[in-house]
């Protein structure tokens, strides 16, 4: 930690629990990615056919590997959006709770800061929906809401570059903001190796309500995918990345052969700016982004589920 002396106090912590949370969630990323391998079936459907790029990715490159952001990149809209939906659905929190994490969230969107007294309340009220869940049953439940939410808005074009990773023989990660039980059950069906994302703390199985470094967005992306790298014994120069958001540029700029995916403006500028490649497999209008600020953490939880009532009550 002395390389991080020059840094103020609050820049110092910021930058340890980004480190923190990526090196947990290589750690998760490599043993949930174990289980997947001896429990590996063939992943859901058939992926559509993508033109092949002529010398990339390069088959039999064992220093090689792809990582993929998940929201907007592989999935259309948020994953955690989502994931509220089927909570709320369950009952895991009522209308009252969900008052309240609205609030938070609209302060994000109205404030347009991260302030760090309001991200922690938003994280520590969102975390206290699991706390004393069991992690089988939030996995369990994950399983249902892949199939009752998420399944059909995979985008093609993005599991076909998967897939041609896969194919030429390299290991392909989700890296999300995402729970990573959430980002596991996505991968295993998908049929990749695996998922970085966000960890919640658990003893015994149980969720404590607490979080292990903080969410894994931005920077804590980047630390992870190193992370994860240098276990596996990876040449990131020889790697690719893929994503849709420029707070994923961290993690882009890692890798030799980063992609811009679906990307917003700040993105997209960047990519052209650094002669990256773009892929955009939105048609007509752009895809409307579902979510809220990644500053929320496992608050996303809430906020998505409050968007889905909203959703909900409009349709009656």
């Amino acid at each position: 930690m002395a390389a991080l002396g020059w840094l103020t106090p609050r820049r110092r912590s910021a930058t340890a629990r980004s480190v923190l949370a990526g090196e947990a969630s290589a750690e998760a990323a490599r043993k949930t990615a174990q289980a997947l391998e001896a429990d590996a079936g063939p992943p859901d459907g058939p992926a559509e056919a993508e033109p092949a790029e002529p010398e990339f990715p390069v088959a039999g490159d064992d220093l090689a590997a792809a990582f993929f952001d998940l929201d907007n990149t592989v999935m259309q809209g948020a994953a955690i959006f989502h994931f509220g939906r089927g909570l709320y659905k369950r009952e895991f929190f009522h209308r009252r709770e969900l008052a309240r994490f609205a609030w938070q969230q609209a302060w994000f969107r109205l404030a347009g800061v991260e302030d760090p007294e309001h991200m922690q309340d938003a994280r520590d009220s969102a975390l206290s929906i699991v706390k004393g869940h069991k992690v089988c049953e939030l996995m369990a439940i994950g399983e249902e809401i892949y199939d009752e939410y998420m399944a059909e808005r995979i985008w093609p074009g993005t599991r076909a570059l998967a897939q041609a990773h896969l194919d030429a023989g390299q290991k392909v990660w989700l890296v999300t903001a995402a729970p990573v039980e959430t980002a596991t059950i996505i991968a295993r069906r998908l049929g990749l190796t695996g998922a970085l994302g966000t960890v919640a703390e658990s003893v015994d199985g149980v969720y404590t309500g607490r979080l292990v470094g903080e969410p894994l967005h931005g920077p804590a992306k980047a630390e992870a995918v190193r992370a994860l790298a240098a276990a596996e014994g990876l040449d990131l120069e020889r790697c690719a990345a893929y994503s849709d958001s420029h707070n994923d540029i961290p993690m882009l700029s890692l890798v030799g052969h980063p992609y811009a995916i679906n990307p917003d403006t700040k993105l997209r500028k960047h990519a052209r700016a650094h002669d990256w490649r773009l892929r955009d497999y939105r048609t007509g209008r752009k895809a409307v982004k579902v979510g809220v600020p990644a500053a929320a953490g496992v608050g996303a939880i809430a906020g998505g589920a409050a968007a889905a009532i909203a959703l909900h009550r409009r349709r009656k």
